[in-house]
């Protein structure tokens, strides 16, 4: 059977890392997205908004994927709109690939906040579950556009006889820019801003995630699994946490993160600090850094999203992820979390994104 990969956000920090490894692997792989990667070899670039079902339809006409990733998402300013907007994303693209039936299995991305409740709810009292999370939590009995998300999934593969997967990642750490969520670049810019103007490198958050054990997801992590699930009969119809396989301190890490960039670490100090607060005036210093160095991103927003890490860094208990399951199933790939930040570091720089 030919591989034929279509890859839904191709232009995220997720899409974009697994169609490099399936364009590595010899998939014949698309990338969709309302404005297309360009920049990836041989990826084949399908623009479209999962939004539009007719203008969909017409994008895919001639596409006949076996495999299908969905990693993206629309934050929207309630989580009923959330659940509205993203279960449509979903519906409509199995609808518009339904015709052909090609597809043999759909990979959807969601996340922790399956256990961890939406962001208006965010691991708040009475939805704090026992870690290391497990995939047999229960669903929270609250409103979660993952869910919905998932619930799409479960009936086009119903309708359509294809097999599935949820993967869900905690912090994704690779490159992209224009991220929603992009925990690692936001702390790469900010130390680079704190380098450029002598500022100390404060810890952001919770006394809880300073002094408890944490764990984070490579990108590239991520993208192996998404393979691995979507080709390995033993995975099919499954739900998969997916992290590095370690577990770290932000107490230790965070200085070495600050060593990495030669300046100077503050962790907690008994009350949180936010991020977004600590940058909200940053937007033209890093434009001078940016132009001083000859960067290719100006635009602060486009590269850190500081409203996010002040969400995962302020979180009121450790989280960390149990990836048992996977591994009694034969995925073993794992990665060291400290040198995944300074990998992505080194990417970041190589790619002139920092200085």
């Amino acid at each position: 059977m030919d591989k034929i990969a279509l890859v839904v956000g191709a232009s995220g920090i997720t899409g974009s890392n697994l169609a490099i490894k399936l364009i590595a692997d010899g998939w014949d792989t698309y990338g969709l997205a309302r404005n297309p990667n360009l920049e990836i070899n041989n990826l084949k670039p399908v623009a479209a908004d999962l939004l539009d079902l007719d203008g969909l339809k017409l994008s895919l006409a001639e596409i006949k994927p076996t495999h299908v990733y969905i990693t993206t998402w629309m934050r929207n300013d309630t989580e009923a709109e959330n659940i509205r907007v993203n279960s449509l994303m979903v519906r409509n693209l199995l609808d518009a690939l339904s015709v052909h039936q090609s597809v043999v299995h759909v990979a959807l991305v969601t996340g922790l906040k399956h256990y961890l409740g939406p962001f208006e709810a965010y691991a708040k009292d009475g939805f704090l579950p026992e870690t290391p999370l497990r995939e047999e939590h229960p669903r929270l009995d609250i409103e979660n556009f993952y869910y919905a998300q998932e619930d799409e999934v479960y009936a086009a593969a119903a309708r359509d006889g294809f097999s599935w997967s949820i993967h869900r990642p905690h912090t994704v750490i690779g490159q992209a820019v224009g991220n929603a969520m992009n925990l690692g670049t936001t702390l790469a810019v900010y130390a680079s801003i704190c380098k450029a103007t002598g500022r100390k490198f404060r810890w952001p958050g919770s006394a809880a995630q300073w002094n408890g054990l944490s764990d984070v997801t490579d990108a590239g992590v991520l993208a192996e699994h998404l393979i691995w699930a979507s080709t390995t009969e033993a995975a099919k119809n499954e739900a998969f946490n997916v992290v590095n396989g370690d577990v770290f301190r932000w107490s230790r890490l965070w200085k070495r993160l600050a060593a990495y960039f030669q300046i100077e670490s503050v962790g907690f100090e008994g009350t949180i600090c936010p991020l977004e607060q600590e940058m909200k005036d940053d937007a033209e210093v890093w434009r001078k850094i940016a132009v001083e160095h000859e960067l290719k991103e100006t635009n602060l927003s486009r590269l850190a999203s500081a409203w996010h890490t002040d969400l995962d860094l302020g979180r009121p208990i450790e989280v960390m992820t149990d990836m048992s399951k996977s591994r009694k199933k034969g995925f073993l790939v794992f990665q060291d979390t400290e040198d995944a930040f300074y990998k992505l570091f080194d990417a970041l720089r190589g790619s002139h994104l920092i200085p």
